[in-house]
């Protein structure tokens, strides 16, 4: 039995971002991963000469004042190679027009929008205003949802007075900010806007939050910018992991929580696991828990059954996306010519792909090859309900068909192919421990998002919630965002109320 003053579940970014900043501010920490390296979806894996991300493939944040900049300039660690990804992305509606380029220039993007959107340029100011209101606010760290005084007092401490007239859009979503801006009736725009919050909220134009929403639309654009990191996503997980070394972090590969249970006598968390051959327990006074809430349900089952109001809500959560991902790799020259890494295209098959395609020296191919990712959501109940024979089959035709879109759109011959393989639902619950293979958080509409999600605060003392289902929602810098805030939490509790980065 091994105790330590925290102990952390799960080693993806939240996961171990949080026991970095707890660890570097001199308590102890354990963090307990089942897979054999960290990342979890931001995570990689390697075929033959090719190394592939797993689901994340750009990253935000790391321009000077983004939250990872902060954190690694806290823990003293160097920021990963990256490179600005200019465009972000290019998207094809498969209509009349010309794909749309997402520049990171705001001069650029703005013409860019008056080319394919007249008449737009009221929405788009609109969202500006949001965003450059939202992002002073997450900056300066507040803790949402609210459980106690300590929590309203972060709030009040980072609210500034453009908040108060941004905050009667609380409960809006996108599609509102589109009718007071008079384009409700902008088909094109609104086909747009779709693909692009799908990826970030996981929901459409009609449901996402106006608050989050506004940001997300407006992160690919200096000062902001999303990331390409060279060799690969893992090297965001490496830099972290460099800084739990130094910390003398027990960071444990390979062993699965079983369940999880408070100890009246001791007054601390014990957390049960097991690898292949042993089994393992682990003590703790507080536990921050950075896998999706759902598998509270599974780990956390009779304490659950003194908290029925708080066991109800976790049963009705909404259901997360699962994700067909098609890795693949050929030879740059039996592809078309590319101006961007990442190109989102409306499909009739599959409803839209995003692509990611990687860069000559970034480690993920051989010189004069790429690999290519493409993905697609997916209900993760149609792949669970299948027998293997249907799961097969069914897995063999999706790799056909989404081979078939790639080779019209990119002009790729099909005997160009050199490696090919397809992820489902139960691939990525196998590689990520998360229920039914679900892949980013709880969609961000209204009821979900800031003051009404869930909070990092459980009815349970010292069980703590971090990860892409808490503030302020997905990406590797929500999740970093929403570990840097139970950190805090936890800390204060210590007597270290004044900590910010």
């Amino acid at each position: 039995m091994r105790k330590s003053e925290v102990v952390v579940v799960g080693a993806g970014i939240a996961g171990l971002t949080s026991a970095a900043i707890l660890s570097k501010q001199g308590l102890s920490v354990t963090l307990i991963e089942s897979h054999t390296q960290s990342g979890g979806c931001a995570g990689t894996f390697k075929r033959k000469n090719y190394i592939f991300d797993v689901g994340a493939t750009q990253v935000a944040g790391l321009e000077k004042g983004g939250i990872h900049s902060r954190i690694f300039d806290f823990l003293d660690i160097p920021s990963p190679e990256a490179t600005i990804l200019d465009p972000a992305c290019v998207v094809d509606l498969n209509d009349d027009g010309m794909p749309i380029p997402i520049w990171y220039e705001k001069d650029k993007w703005i013409a860019e929008q008056e080319i394919h959107f007249p008449g737009s340029r009221r929405f788009w100011k609109l969202c500006n205003l949001i965003h450059q209101s939202s992002w002073i606010f997450a900056n300066n760290n507040p803790v949402l949802p609210i459980s106690n005084f300590w929590d309203f007092s972060q709030l009040l401490k980072a609210l500034v007075p453009s908040n108060l007239v941004t905050g009667i859009l609380l409960k809006s979503t996108v599609f509102d900010l589109l009718r007071i801006c008079g384009l409700s009736n902008n088909h094109r725009l609104i086909k747009f806007l779709n693909l692009q919050l799908k990826l970030y909220s996981q929901e459409d134009v009609y449901n996402t939050a106006a608050l989050y929403g506004s940001t997300v639309l407006q992160m690919c654009q200096q000062p902001h910018g999303l990331w390409h990191l060279k060799k690969s996503m893992q090297s965001l997980s490496e830099a972290l992991e460099s800084s739990l070394r130094k910390t003398g972090v027990n960071l444990i590969f390979g062993q699965k929580v079983n369940s999880i249970n408070f100890d009246d006598l001791n007054m601390c968390w014990t957390i049960f696991a097991k690898s292949k051959k042993k089994s393992f327990v682990y003590k703790a006074k507080d536990l921050i828990y950075s896998a999706p809430p759902q598998s509270l349900l599974k780990h956390l089952k009779e304490p659950l059954n003194s908290k029925q109001s708080y066991k109800n809500r976790l049963i009705n959560l909404p259901d997360p996306s699962g994700a067909i991902v098609f890795y693949s790799a050929l030879k740059k020259e039996h592809i078309k010519q590319t101006y961007s890494n990442h190109y989102q295209f409306v499909s009739d098959e599959f409803g839209s792909l995003f692509v990611s395609i990687s860069e000559d020296g970034d480690g993920r191919a051989p010189k004069g090859e790429v690999t290519l990712i493409a993905s697609i959501f997916t209900n993760t109940k149609d792949w669970f309900s299948l027998d293997k024979q249907d799961y097969l089959k069914r897995k063999q035709n999706c790799l056909k068909k989404i081979s078939l879109e790639l080779e019209s759109y990119f002009d790729i011959g099909s005997e160009n192919w050199l490696h090919r393989e397809l992820a489902t639902p139960l691939g990525f619950e196998k590689w990520t421990n998360r229920p039914n293979g679900i892949v980013g958080g709880l969609g961000q509409n209204p009821d979900i998002f800031g003051l009404f999600g869930l909070s990092s605060r459980t009815p349970f003392e010292g069980l703590w919630l971090c990860g892409d289902s808490i503030y302020p929602g997905e990406g590797t810098a929500g999740v970093s965002q929403s570990a840097l805030m139970v950190s805090r939490q936890i800390l204060a509790l210590k007597g270290i109320d004044n900590f910010n980065l």
